[in-house]
């Protein structure tokens, strides 16, 4: 119910902008040159674009053309997790955008995903990054999933009108952790709007360790740690047998916490360490940030196209005023960018609800899914993805038409894919954290690009 009348608002809403129209503002969006990057031959646009007539509310996006024939590429929509982490500051500058802080300027990421596709970074929920809401002078409501969807929703029939050569060209959604609510169910309202409504394209979605079912992912992380050697025998015990880590946000909220949980609790995190990264645990941490959410590589991985506290230089980089003046970005309500917001008030309760359903339901819709895990990530252990993978496929009757197997990026093996009924994929990617592009940048580019064209990850080398 809640969900069909967020479909009828959205479809209000959308019918309004339709009717009244907005010239196409793309020209004033476009980035003449972002302070230190080096000389690139594609476009670059940022802005907003608003959500209400009042215009107090306010997404903020980066957009990059594909850097070769981007007339004859589809068109990418990234969406971060959190809830409440930036898609420009962590997606864009720090995992499969053109380019990435360095401490002095940009430089160029050889891996980035707009060398396959036209890339839109979207800072959502409003309150994330540059976006913002000024409507309510007290601080920001509670935002919840269906309002995140909605908003998304909102955001991109508008920006169409703001790059209309967009309009019909092939979409894919892809994003990672948290993204595992957002990106479904803003797909099962396109899906929804476009039976009266023929606006998005929708090809397929692509899901990088993603929260899917609280209950099976979270309490994969027990047999991750233990697994990986990072919790002793015995708390791995009472773990499995005492406490349900799927219950601890209620739990958490209600001051209800057992005694016992808490114990376990506080032994894991006490044998896992501050001092071991949970998003990649086999990588060393940066040490200026070892208290933040760095994702962060070890330096015996570091190359050129690696930085070690590429957090810390990216939002330096971006609270920079010659930055901002050249995304057209402004701070509303906060005194600088952060990666995640300090500001949104998210229902963290949401998380408990399973999306794995409104991943069925895209399947039936003939929507192409992708769901893929970083092996190194602790924090939504790949053991948990592929069971709740396996399941629905089962549910859905869909047979195995490529087994479990490795593929390969080179000569080396990128992971582990297995395919159901060819429109429903499962797959890991060797040695990469939590954030895939930013950990394993090649083997994520060889699966974004298999993913886009819907071909089989390649079996040889």
């Amino acid at each position: 119910m809640v969900m069909a009348m967020a479909v009828m608002l959205v479809v209000v809403i959308l019918c309004v902008f339709m009717v009244v129209g907005e010239a196409s503002l793309s020209e004033s969006d476009k980035i003449l040159k972002l302070p230190g990057q080096p000389p690139v031959g594609f476009q670059q646009f940022s802005g907003y674009v608003t959500l209400d007539a009042k215009k107090k509310r306010a997404l903020f996006y980066y957009f990059v053309e594909a850097e070769v024939d981007p007339v004859s590429k589809p068109l990418v929509l990234w969406l971060n997790g959190g809830p409440g982490c930036s898609s420009l500051g962590v997606g864009a500058f720090s995992e499969n955008g053109p380019f990435r802080p360095n401490g002095q300027g940009l430089v160029r990421n050889e891996y980035s995903w707009n060398t396959e596709a036209n890339m839109l970074y979207l800072e959502t929920p409003v309150g994330v990054g540059f976006s913002y809401d000024s409507s309510n002078s007290s601080g920001y409501e509670v935002v919840t999933d269906a309002i995140t969807a909605r908003d998304n929703l909102v955001f991109l029939h508008k920006w169409f009108l703001k790059f209309p050569q967009y309009k019909q060209r092939d979409l894919f959604i892809t994003g990672e952790s948290y993204a595992g609510h957002y990106i479904p169910q803003l797909a099962e309202l396109m899906v929804r709007f476009n039976k009266k409504h023929k606006l998005f394209n929708l090809k397929g979605i692509a899901l990088g360790n993603p929260v899917l079912e609280y209950a099976t992912d979270l309490n994969s992380r027990a047999e991750y740690f233990w697994s990986h050697g990072l919790i002793s025998d015995s708390t791995y015990k009472l773990f499995t047998s005492a406490c349900n880590y799927s219950r601890y946000v209620s739990e958490y909220y209600r001051d209800s916490v057992s005694p016992i949980c808490s114990k376990v609790y506080s032994l894991v995190s006490k044998e896992t360490s501050r001092f071991v990264d949970k998003y990649d645990v086999t990588l060393d941490v940066c040490i200026p940030s070892v208290l933040s959410q760095s994702k962060i590589i070890s330096p015996q991985q570091v190359t050129e196209r690696v930085d070690v506290c590429v957090e810390d230089e990216t939002v330096n980089y971006l609270n920079r005023r010659d930055v901002r003046r050249a995304l057209h970005a402004r701070l509303v309500g906060v005194r600088k960018w952060e990666v995640c917001s300090n500001i949104l008030d998210y229902e963290l309760l949401n998380i408990e609800i399973p999306t794995i359903n409104i991943v069925g339901s895209l399947i039936k819709e003939g929507i192409r899914v992708l769901v893929y895990s970083g092996d190194q990530d602790s924090v939504i252990p790949l053991m948990g993805s592929r069971a709740l993978v396996n399941g629905l496929a089962t549910e859905l009757g869909l047979k195995t038409t490529v087994p479990y197997r490795v593929w390969f990026e080179g000569q080396q093996v990128g992971g582990w894919t297995q395919v159901y009924g060819n429109i429903f994929s499962f797959a890991t990617v060797r040695g990469a954290s939590h954030e895939a592009p930013f950990s394993q940048p090649e083997r994520s580019l060889v699966l974004f690009r298999s993913f886009l064209k819907g071909n089989p990850l390649p079996d040889a080398f």
